[in-house]
């Protein structure tokens, strides 16, 4: 897709000096989001190229947990995964079910709420409940232990959400545990068409804009939240070339790259982009109104995935290590006999 961008054009004649850079950071694997600067996009472009979908799953529904059902794209036989992606999970709980204590090493994962609330109680003594458009993302590490419980009552809707889990590089695998949660009003918006247009980019990670996200996550990605109020609504997104994208649509429908004929794409299915040489983003085309998606985009890692469960590690001898680990409790799992979270076990 071709957009032309002639005042950028003779912007970018003015300052010649002010092209991307690519950095890198020993904490981060995902290149930071200031590695692709907003001005790069407005000074040096003269054209966009969108990427296009290359691959198309529809999310299926499983059972996971304690009776949840969740629809699952990335992690099923038609996507096992999509570097640095593991799993993606759109979850809808109903009372009675949930997520009581588990344990997890060698990823982070990340849960976005849609509706209602979660509670979540970890091993490291982190306590919390995230409600609509809440953010959090625990990196497992070397070894955590949780829950996460829905929280119903006096009309409550079911907890609705995604949850994302993305691997961590190699190196990183055994870093000692962390979390970070944001509020819905502490996560910035990016407005392509200004605040009174009919599009809203919620930044989770990443840069969109002219807008960065607070999030800096070890093993971190771009993970966007879209909302486009109208039919015919459209917008192009810069993302760094060479990265695994994706998009997962929650309402209404799409059409991605609209400009090649595509066809739209309506709720539940992961859209693969292809990632084509000078392929630098996606045009994103709303055909219905009150349509919803994420973007998400991260490097891929050049490493073998080994998992089984909630362990991921880079080969067979370290699976069957976090094994014994857990069940002997050393090397993270210290607390895997003793500790019980209260939302998980609570008293009669």
């Amino acid at each position: 897709m071709f957009i032309k961008l002639a005042s950028r054009l003779l912007i970018a004649s003015a300052f010649p000096t002010l092209v991307p850079a690519r950095l890198t950071s020993n904490s981060f694997h995902c290149a930071p989001p200031s590695a692709f600067p907003y001005f790069a996009q407005e000074l040096n472009m003269t054209t966009s190229f969108s990427r296009s979908v290359v691959q198309k799953v529809l999310s299926v529904e499983k059972a996971e947990g304690a009776g949840a059902i969740v629809r699952r794209s990335i992690g099923t036989n038609s996507l096992s995964d999509l570097s640095p992606f593991l799993l993606l999970d759109h979850f809808d709980i109903s009372p009675g079910a949930g997520f009581p204590d588990h344990p997890h090493r060698g990823q982070s994962t990340v849960t976005f709420m849609l509706e209602g609330s979660f509670q979540h109680e970890d091993s490291e003594g982190h306590r919390g409940i995230i409600g609509p458009g809440d953010l959090q993302w625990m990196i497992a590490g070397r070894g955590i232990i949780h829950a996460e419980v829905p929280v119903h009552g006096n009309g409550a809707p079911n907890p609705k959400g995604l949850q994302l889990w993305v691997d961590l590089p190699k190196e990183h695998k055994m870093a000692k545990p962390s979390y970070q949660e944001l509020k819905a009003e502490e996560i910035p918006s990016a407005f392509p068409d200004g605040p009174d247009g009919p599009t809203e980019i919620k930044l989770i990670s990443g840069k969109s804009y002219g807008v960065e996200s607070p999030v800096r996550p070890l093993g971190g990605c771009w993970y966007m939240h879209i909302r486009m109020k109208t039919k015919g609504a459209s917008m192009f997104q810069d993302l760094p070339e060479g990265w695994n994208s994706f998009l997962y649509t929650l309402k209404g429908s799409v059409l991605v790259n609209p400009s090649s004929g595509s066809k739209p794409h309506g709720p539940y299915h992961t859209l693969v982009l292809s990632k084509q040489a000078g392929e630098n983003g996606v045009a994103i085309e709303a055909t219905e109104d009150n349509t919803e998606f994420v973007l998400i985009s991260g490097e891929p890692l050049k490493q073998q995935v080994v998992k089984y469960g909630p362990f991921v590690l880079s080969s067979r001898a370290e699976l069957e290590q976090a094994f014994v680990d857990y069940q002997t409790g050393q090397n993270g799992f210290e607390k895997a006999r003793t500790w019980k979270s209260e939302i998980g076990h609570p008293k009669a």
